[in-house]
């Protein structure tokens, strides 16, 4: 790691408690921002590198809250099908078919396309098997994330390879938990990641309430999604599908729920009492038909609520950009142009998701004493210019392609569009050649 870096000369948006937006230079030491100098900084022989951010814009890097990296290789294998047919009939058999190598593929292809767009973190649920190599890609490329081993013990139409005895995916998600929870200087956590409630036994739910609560770890699962995933959750438990895992012990500050489309004001109580975040992901939501979340009301009600792109086969693309600004656009046609402004949008993004994650004091704004998770954007483009509001330019306006420079933990892992931590050109590649392996289930489909 580069010990002292200076980014210097730039407009810095801290998203701190104030909002503050500065002009001036950040130094970072030993992967943490040491000061943030409201004035040009000249660089000296003290600094490792300098990087120039005149005409630039640095921001937190994006925190994702919910990501399939396991399902990056199924990107346009799964289209225009609903949630539980979309499992069934292309996610499920897929996912089954991953082999080591092919997982692995598939998360440095996710992980190349977040930092490319400008997502330095990400909580990740991952495939039944294998997920051993998601983590030594999060390792390798530099990459922050918290990864769960998808957990299933139940279910119709599920395939033999992922349905699993529930001590057997206690076990092995321990096993995961004790070998890569912490790793990388904290980089690296593990979290547990029951499916959903359709696909889990009551018996694992609750252990995995009791067991994260006693390991001081996540839980990530998904929530509400569909109104046909509902009506099974009613047939199984006779309880909506919030309050079935409240009723379980999943409900609470280490719990982050995805989607959370179709709730009634009594789960957004349960929501509300007890903490428990909501991982929001606008363009899944569109794609499968699935609905509008009530982001408005639960922010209203000072519900968590952070961003995710979910996964490939149902985005069809890992962009925190596209999540940004549809999901300020699709509150507006519901409540009105004045309803989820630009500035709201990018706290989701990048210190709201950091909350949820349980790092709101280690990343998701700049601030002295955080780890330097950092991006500088290039606005200077067509399609951002002119640039009165900066934070309307990245929410609205801005794509990938003006994210220029990245930093994860102080390590610059992309440097003027080059990835420097994964090599794109093999990283694709090695994509394509294992996803020949999948094209059989495509057609079958």
């Amino acid at each position: 790691m580069t010990d002292r870096i200076l980014i210097a000369n730039t407009t810095i948006i801290t998203l701190d408690a104030q909002n503050r937006i500065l002009q001036g230079s950040v130094v970072i030491e030993r992967g943490r921002i040491a000061a943030i100098e409201p004035i040009a900084a000249q660089a000296d022989e003290s600094f490792d590198e300098v990087i120039d951010g005149r005409g630039r814009v640095l921001l937190p890097g994006f925190v994702q809250t919910h990501i399939h990296l396991c399902q990056t290789l199924f990107r346009g294998a799964a289209d225009d099908l609903a949630l539980i047919d979309w499992l069934k009939q292309r996610v499920w058999p897929m996912e089954a078919a991953h082999t080591p190598a092919s997982l692995y593929a598939s998360a440095r292809l996710g992980i190349a396309e977040l930092i490319k767009g400008g997502t330095t973190c990400a909580l990740t649920m991952e495939t039944v098997n294998h997920t051993d190599v998601v983590f030594q890609a999060v390792e390798e490329s530099g990459f922050r994330a918290t990864v769960g081993k998808c957990m299933m013990d139940a279910g119709e139409g599920v395939p033999a390879e992922l349905n699993e005895q529930t001590e057997d995916s206690i076990v092995e998600s321990l096993r995961l938990l004790e070998r890569w929870h912490g790793t990388a200087d904290g980089r690296i956590r593990y979290c547990f990641a029951p499916r959903f409630a359709v696909s889990c036994s009551r018996e694992l739910l609750e252990r995995v309430a009791r067991l994260a609560r006693e390991r001081g770890v996540l839980v990530h699962t998904h929530a509400s999604e569909n109104r046909e995933e509902i009506a099974i959750v009613e047939q199984l438990s006779g309880q909506r599908n919030v309050h079935y895992l409240y009723s379980v012990g999943l409900a609470g500050q280490y719990i982050v729920l995805a989607h959370c489309i179709h709730l009634d004001d009594s789960e957004l109580d349960v929501l509300q009492r007890t903490g428990t975040h909501v991982a929001h992901c606008p363009s899944s939501n569109l794609k499968l038909a699935s609905g509008i979340a009530r982001v408005v009301d639960m922010l209203d009600r000072g519900i968590s609520v952070s961003l995710g792109a979910d996964g490939a086969p149902c985005n069809n693309r890992l962009d925190m950009f596209t999540e940004m600004r549809t999901a300020a656009l699709l509150q507006k046609v519901k409540h009105g142009p004045e309803s989820l402004p630009a500035l709201t949008a990018l706290r989701m993004a990048t210190i709201n998701g950091a909350k949820a994650l349980g790092l709101g004091d280690q990343i998701g704004s700049i601030e002295i004493g955080k780890r330097a998770d950092l991006v500088l954007m290039n606005l200077q483009s067509l399609h951002t210019l002119p640039n009165y509001d900066p934070v309307s330019a990245i929410v609205y306006a801005a794509q990938p392609e003006n994210v220029e420079t990245v930093l994860i933990d102080g390590k610059v892992v992309m440097r003027d569009r080059e990835l420097l931590t994964l090599n794109e050109s093999r990283v694709m590649a090695e994509a394509e050649n294992e996803a020949r392996r999948f094209a059989t289930i495509y057609q079958r489909g």
